[in-house]
Order: C-alpha cells, then sequence, then structure tokens
C-alpha cells in the first residue's frame, strides 16, 4: 500500500510540480488514512487499495468528526483520499473508484483575521534597527506586510530576488507560478538598509544568497519566521492572534479597502482562483458597517 502512495507523491512532484510543503502534507493526510485502515478489525480491513470502500472513507470521516477535528482539516484529509483514489484508478490499479460519488465535506467559513492599520504600524516598528537581527525583523515584517507573500514564498526569497532600483520583488508561489510585486518606497528604504548593514553582519559563508538569514547565517526557516512573529506579538499587546499570514490577511483586506480591484488582489496574492480573494470582500464589509454603525447619527 506504500508503494502507491509513494508513486502518488512522485506524480504530483515531476508531473504536477506540487511544492515540497504539500507534498509533505498529502503524505502525512494518506499516512493518516492507511493507519486508521490497519486499526480497524480484521473482518472489516481492507487487504489492499483495491478493498477500501465508500463505506470506509465515510466511517474514517466520522471517526474525525468525532475526534472534533476542524472541518477545514477534514475537507482536507478527505480531498488527499479522493485524488489519490483518483490517480490509482487512472492508473489502472484499482478497477473501481471508492471516493468517486463521494461528496466533499461541507468547511466552516471563518472570516480571516486582519489588523487594523495602526495595529500594522505598531508591529512595524516595534523591531527596531539596532542589530542585524533587528534590521532583519524590521525588514521581513515590512516585506510582508508590502507583498502579502506567503511564510514559504518569502523564507525562499533569494537576494537576487530584491529589486531595489525597480522597486520590484520576484517570487515564484503555488505551482512552480512566478509573480513579480511592487514595492512601496518605505519597503525598498528598509530592505535597502537591511542589505546593507544587516545582512552581512548575518552572514557566515559568501556563498549563502538567502535574502533572510537565521543567527547561524543559514536560510530562515518556516519555523524559525513563525517564532519572529510570535515573539512581537506578545510584545506588541495588540489584541487577537498574530501569524505570519495575519499580515497576508491585512495586506488584502486593506487594499480592497483602498480601492483595489479584486483581480488585481487575485494576482498580488497568487490565488488561482478568484473566489479563494473573495473573502476578503466580506471582510471589508463587515469593516463598512461597523464604521457605519459607529458614525451614523440614526445607527
Amino acid at each position: 500500500m506504500q508503494e502507491h502512495v509513494q508513486a502518488f507523491l512522485d506524480y504530483l512532484e515531476v508531473e504536477r510540480s506540487y511544492s515540497a510543503n504539500t507534498i509533505a502534507a498529502y503524505r502525512n493526510d494518506l499516512g493518516q488514512f492507511e493507519r486508521y485502515l490497519q486499526q480497524l478489525s480484521p473482518a472489516y480491513r481492507p487487504r489492499g487499495w483495491g478493498n477500501v470502500t465508500r463505506d470506509h472513507i465515510i466511517s474514517y470521516m466520522l471517526d474525525m468528526r468525532e475526534r472534533e477535528y476542524a472541518s477545514s482539516t477534514i475537507a482536507r484529509k478527505v480531498a488527499a483520499v479522493k485524488s489519490f483514489f483518483g490517480f490509482l484508478f487512472a492508473q489502472q490499479s484499482i478497477t473501481k473508484n471508492p471516493a468517486s460519488e463521494l461528496d466533499s465535506p461541507k468547511v466552516d467559513k471563518h472570516l480571516p483575521e486582519t489588523l487594523s492599520a495602526g495595529d500594522v504600524e505598531e508591529l512595524l516598528e516595534l523591531p527596531g534597527t539596532n542589530s542585524p537581527a533587528s534590521l532583519r525583523d524590521t525588514a521581513l515584517l515590512e516585506l510582508l506586510y508590502a507583498t502579502g507573500l506567503r511564510v514559504s514564498e518569502l523564507v525562499a526569497l533569494d537576494v537576487e530576488d530584491i529589486d531595489l532600483e525597480g522597486g520590484m520583488a520576484r517570487c515564484v508561489g503555488k505551482g512552480n507560478k512566478e509573480r513579480v510585486l511592487p514595492l512601496y518606497d518605505q519597503a525598498r528604504d528598509i530592505l535597502g538598509a537591511y542589505l546593507h548593514s544587516g545582512r552581512p553582519g548575518l552572514l557566515s559563508d559568501e556563498q549563502e544568497r538567502a535574502l533572510f538569514l537565521n543567527r547561524r547565517g543559514q536560510r530562515l526557516t518556516r519555523q524559525g519566521l513563525w517564532l519572529i512573529i510570535k515573539r512581537y506579538a506578545e510584545q506588541s499587546g495588540i489584541s487577537g492572534h498574530i501569524t505570519p499570514h495575519t499580515l497576508r490577511h491585512s495586506f488584502a483586506t486593506h487594499l480592497l479597502r483602498g480601492g483595489a480591484g479584486l483581480r488585481e488582489v487575485q494576482e498580488l496574492l497568487g490565488h488561482a482562483n478568484i473566489s479563494t480573494t473573495q473573502v476578503y470582500t466580506q471582510v471589508s464589509k463587515e469593516h463598512l458597517r461597523q464604521v457605519y454603525d459607529d458614525t451614523h447619527p440614526r445607527a
């Protein structure tokens, strides 16, 4: 059974050009499904992927619900199972696809958490510029808000991806799709200060091309970035749960409130489908309602 899983993961990497993080998520989700099947009673346990039925998948979904998994998590794990069986059927490794008529579970929609423009300003000013590490932190926070980059996209940036003269940043997002993002003047100035005075103080190997470095002079990891954001979030005293994605959400919401078009925001965020971007219009409507209630004499 594991050989079929590995063949599917190889297909995602080679044929679909999925990122390492996405492939790791598929590996984890399919591994969990396989372990669930193996712990079933002998009479009900399938002896291979060809023996898995629609009822097996439904019982797996019910098990996750009983364990109080978030609806979005269940939906993702079921989507991985459906994609996997679709692959096996297309490869003629199984004669019937048990997931072909399975409805995807509904996901509870939650509006993304965002910060006010004032809270963003406060957060961005916290690191300061007194050391190479503080210059790095100021630059990465500013770049997150200036571009709406995903965490994985930000830590993957190399020095060559920043064009200070042109005021642009180049990144490769999901599906190996490249996009070029504009930088406002303040972000460009802060990145310039980091590259001139901050990064050299962190650099230990002249061959290293990563834009953001940790204290050992190596490429900053996703986990390292999360810890940096967490530290400043705690220092700020701003209410709510602040993550690197909060700055991405704030970037999109503030653009829409300022009059940016949905298509333009979709392109800046690197969303494949505009429906993913549309959630931010709802956040803007919520803000508009709040402003109305707070300011209209009769509200």
